[in-house]
């Protein structure tokens, strides 16, 4: 099975339309499931992929597929962390912030992916500060040091935030009270 730019690449499958829709991303999602060895095309697309809607659509996919998946992620961490996480891309980064708390990271790599968020933290899209919201939150199952940050800056972002940052926060706050810090 060919991989890569050819008529069999997943990415193929992903061109056309425009940046409000998924295309065939579900289509690339279902394949990878059936061949786990084709996530690191899909990985790839999101970083290097010259066509902007297959970066976004590869972005889609892969957070998709480490829903229930989250090891695939696992040898694909320094890309993610060193180069997809400087996309300049809204729903790539969106993707990213969901995609982070993911990984098994050092302390070192959690410091990065903190650094990370709190930089989508100050994006201009609400989507991305909102994923970038969860990400801390969701970073603080695996380092409880990071929950009274956490809290800090939720309670901010609902004062400030948008609509819907102002209540995923409150339900982030919610779940954060409820575990020690």
């Amino acid at each position: 099975m060919s991989q890569g730019k050819g008529e069999d690449s997943l990415l193929c499958r992903l061109k056309g339309g425009d940046r409000r829709s998924i295309g065939r991303s579900n289509d690339v999602v279902a394949q990878v499931k059936r061949v786990p060895s084709r996530f690191a095309e899909v990985m790839g697309g999101m970083v290097t992929d010259n066509d902007l809607l297959v970066r976004i659509r590869a972005a889609d996919a892969a957070e998709k597929i480490t829903v229930e998946h989250p090891e695939y992620l696992q040898p694909f961490k320094r890309l993610l962390l060193e180069r997809a996480a400087r996309s300049n891309l809204p729903e790539v980064r969106w993707h990213i912030a969901q995609m982070i708390p993911r990984l098994r990271l050092s302390r070192a790599e959690r410091q990065a992916a903190c650094a990370i968020i709190g930089g989508y933290l100050r994006d201009r899209s609400r989507i991305v500060r909102t994923c970038a919201m969860q990400a801390l939150a969701d970073l603080t199952e695996r380092d409880p040091q990071l929950r009274p940050r956490a809290r800090r800056t939720i309670k901010i972002l609902i004062a400030t935030g948008s609509p819907a940052m102002k209540s995923r926060g409150r339900k982030l706050l919610v779940r954060l009270a409820s575990k020690p810090s």
